[in-house]
């Protein structure tokens, strides 16, 4: 009898890394840093900022 080794997909790992990353990120507070410069982005594209 020949052991069968599961593999585990690649997509499923990337998956998983992003969210660790993603986690590790909201954890340092990395979010609302994210957050401000996205609206300072918006609002200077509509010429507001």
């Amino acid at each position: 009898m020949s052991r069968r080794r599961r593999v585990i997909p690649v997509g499923t790992v990337l998956a998983v890394l992003g969210l660790l990353s993603m986690g590790f990120g909201i954890y340092r507070g990395e979010m609302q840093v994210v957050l401000e410069k996205a609206i300072r982005i918006c609002l200077e594209c509509i010429g507001i900022g």
